[in-house]
């Protein structure tokens, strides 16, 4: 248990005067009187000689007075230590801890109350430094606050947290006053604190409750905006979903519309070229054979008629030549007629007359088993093929496979020309060359599917598969109306000529 008293240096230094002695300035007179009043009682009318009597009663009043001065004194000596041990009371067990400091922050003095504050007795709690009880964070601001006190004579506060002997820290408030020693003028200081953790908590505990508040507040506004941002993006994904629907309608749409115009070119061409065979082509072969029979009038008088009309029949001839080229370049009579065997026999024939270029055909007999559509489909993408091979490849070697596969007709056609970039070829130039693109979409018309290869030194390759028919039987025309006998000469005399020409080696059947 702590010290229960300690001895206060100043009150020490400068005691409080007695009681008594205020008394017996004031009272100086009555103390006599009151001694001779009860001198009188306790001797009665005793006689005496005057002199002697005189003395003596002197001197028992002189006893008498002492007595009495000694009673005030030990009565007032009693208060007094009454006093002290109240005001040592009230110091050392005060509510709050008081030190007294120098200006160094030596603990001069200490109560109780700050000595059990720090769980350290107070004998060792004298003449040690405060600050060295301070926490390290804290200590540089509680060094401030002594300098701040002893360079002024006004009252300054500070907040600290201090360690306790045993272990832990609790937050300290402190106030203090400088003040002056009455010996050698030492100025030392007056130190008043208090525990004021639960305050020092409360304001932490209103910080991080501000702090949450705010963020909370924070945390409301941006969830808003978030559903802001999502409700928006929400909307948005519903228009873009709304334009993807649109765009694959729209796409839908224009694939139809291709669909719609390569059928409608396929039918124009086939229109046109049917128009050439039978209408103009018949209409020159009827200006030839009337040349012909004026050959024959004017041949004995070999004038100048006859050499007119011979020139006349070479131009017509040569327009037949021209017309029947531009016919089998449009459509191929022999397509609709014979099928799409005798059409690539005799479109490889001429690709290879007019290019150099070798051409080789395989292919099975059954593939005439395909619907016109898909016939024609295949013979426009050879067709393009080996135009794009005689443009660009510059390859000296091409083939063309027909083959059946499980489901399905299969077309390979394969070079030995230079390499390109297929994507490259594909996106550019889209609105001048549409080879590549034309082909794909023939294929894919008829359900089908389109692959391009291309390497380096391995040449390109370009794989067309559709979907095998149902055997049918090979109709004439899709119209079925009789051509006249003209038109039918003209269309088997173009048939024949396709057929006469001869390209090595070609391949029939499978």
């Amino acid at each position: 248990m702590p010290e229960t008293h300690l001895g206060n240096e100043r009150m020490r230094k400068k005691p409080s005067p007695a009681p008594a002695e205020s008394a017996g300035q004031s009272g100086s007179v009555a103390i006599p009187r009151r001694a001779e009043g009860r001198m009188s009682k306790r001797y009665g009318d005793q006689t005496l000689d005057n002199g002697t009597q005189q003395m003596l009663h002197q001197l028992q009043i002189h006893q008498t007075e002492l007595e009495m001065r000694n009673a005030e004194l030990h009565k007032a000596r009693d208060e007094l230590e009454a006093a002290l041990e109240n005001y040592a009371d009230l110091y050392d067990f005060a509510p709050l801890g008081y030190f007294s400091l120098d200006e160094s922050g030596v603990i001069m003095e200490s109560n109780l109350t700050g000595a059990s504050m720090l769980g350290i007795e107070r004998s060792r709690l004298l003449n040690r430094r405060l600050q060295s009880l301070v926490s390290p964070a804290s200590r540089p601001g509680f060094l401030a606050f002594l300098e701040r006190v002893f360079a002024g004579s006004r009252a300054e506060e500070c907040e600290a947290r201090l360690r306790k002997a045993g272990g832990g820290t609790f937050w300290a408030g402190f106030r203090a006053t400088s003040t002056i020693s009455l010996k050698g003028m030492r100025k030392w200081c007056r130190v008043v604190f208090g525990d004021i953790s639960a305050r020092k908590q409360a304001e932490e505990t209103q910080i991080r409750l501000e702090t949450m508040t705010d963020a909370n507040r924070e945390l409301n506004r941006e969830i808003a905006r978030r559903k802001t941002v999502e409700q928006a993006l929400q909307k948005s994904e519903q228009h873009q979903i709304r334009l993807l629907k649109q765009s694959r309608r729209m796409q839908a749409q224009l694939r139809h519309l291709s669909h719609q115009i390569l059928h409608a070119q396929e039918e124009e061409r086939k229109r046109i070229s049917r128009e050439l065979h039978d209408e103009i082509a018949q209409a020159l072969v009827g200006v030839n054979v009337h040349l012909e029979g004026l050959t024959r009038q004017a041949a004995g008088k070999r004038g100048v008629l006859l050499q007119r009309i011979l020139r006349t029949q070479r131009v017509v001839r040569k327009t037949m030549d021209v017309v029947h080229l531009f016919a089998r370049q449009l459509r191929p009579a022999v397509l609709d007629d014979l099928g799409l065997i005798p059409a690539l026999h005799a479109f490889l024939n001429e690709f290879t007359k007019r290019t150099g270029v070798r051409a080789s055909l395989t292919v099975f007999a059954a593939v005439e088993q395909l619907n016109m559509d898909k016939r024609t489909v295949l013979y426009r993408v050879a067709h393009e093929a080996l135009n794009n091979v005689a443009r660009h490849a510059q390859a000296s070697r091409v083939e063309v496979t027909i083959e059946k596969l499980l489901d399905s007709v299969s077309m390979t056609i394969k070079d030995n020309g230079k390499s390109f970039d297929v994507e490259s070829a594909l996106h550019a130039n889209r609105g001048r060359r549409l080879g590549l693109l034309g082909m794909r979409e023939r294929v894919e018309m008829v359900g089908g599917h389109l692959d391009v290869q291309s390497a380096q030194g391995q040449g390109t390759t370009i794989i067309a598969q559709i979907p095998l028919d149902a055997p049918r039987s090979r109709g004439r025309g899709k119209t079925g109306m009789p051509l006249s006998p003209m038109a039918s000469t003209l269309r088997s005399r173009a048939a024949a000529e396709d057929r006469s020409a001869t390209a090595d080696p070609l391949l029939w059947g499978a």
